[in-house]
């Protein structure tokens, strides 16, 4: 079978929420209040993710030096080549910074990953604004990025099936849209209490074992689980 992988950048590539970190390292008073407002369903994460990056206090360098010290999971690279090496095709798809996510991977050595994410402008010294390229209307969650768009046509070829990689919210939608899911923390307990395909994974080096196994079982990889354990 040919896949199409979509993953989740905060919490699953990155080793913690960068925008989380971000703003509290750098944000005026209020980003928090619009946090529980997203949190309690009163405001979307578009609008909230506006509100919250118009907060940020911090120079380009500041900038720049907080996310030299983020850490990605170390066995990342070792699944997006093994992704790449089967002939599938790997996509960033995230509700978070694209300069960051960027920064990031660069520093890793895989700054040739395309990524799908809002874009983080700087419009004064120590100003910010978020731009949001892949929003939609009709998007359920929203969200900055919609991550259900990238589920399907154009962006899916026919005949290719969908595997998404997440751990959070933002992944809530698209999940039910994917064929399977590799899935941990809140994620996980979505897919549990929706019936979802899935299959849990607490890291990057769980799912290139998974993956190893698609790769070698074909079709019967959908048979692993619907309902999801390790390896």
């Amino acid at each position: 079978m040919a896949w199409s992988v979509l993953c989740d950048f905060d919490g699953t590539v990155a080793q913690e929420d960068v925008t989380d970190s971000l703003l509290m390292r750098f944000g005026r008073p209020g980003w928090d209040v619009l946090e529980v407002d997203w949190r309690e369903g009163r405001i979307g994460s578009r609008e909230c993710m506006a509100g919250q990056i118009a907060l940020l206090d911090c120079s380009r360098d500041e900038l720049d030096e907080h996310l030299a010290g983020m850490t990605v999971d170390p066995d990342f690279g070792r699944f997006a080549a093994a992704v790449h090496a089967a002939g599938a095709a790997l996509t960033i798809v995230s509700d978070g910074l694209d300069y960051a996510i960027r920064s990031m991977l660069r520093r890793h050595g895989l700054g040739d990953l395309p990524v799908v994410a809002s874009r983080l402008v700087q419009v004064a010294p120590r100003r910010w604004r978020l731009e949001f390229p892949f929003s939609t209307a009709a998007c359920v969650s929203a969200s900055g990025t919609c991550k259900c768009a990238r589920a399907g046509p154009p962006h899916v070829a026919p005949g290719l099936r969908v595997l998404m990689v997440g751990d959070g919210a933002s992944d809530f939608c698209v999940a039910s849209r994917a064929d399977l899911c590799f899935a941990s923390k809140r994620l996980l307990d979505h897919c549990l209490d929706q019936g979802l395909a899935h299959r849990a994974v607490a890291n990057f080096g769980q799912a290139l074992e998974l993956w190893s196994l698609m790769s070698a079982s074909g079709a019967d990889a959908l048979s692993l689980s619907r309902h999801g354990s390790n390896p």
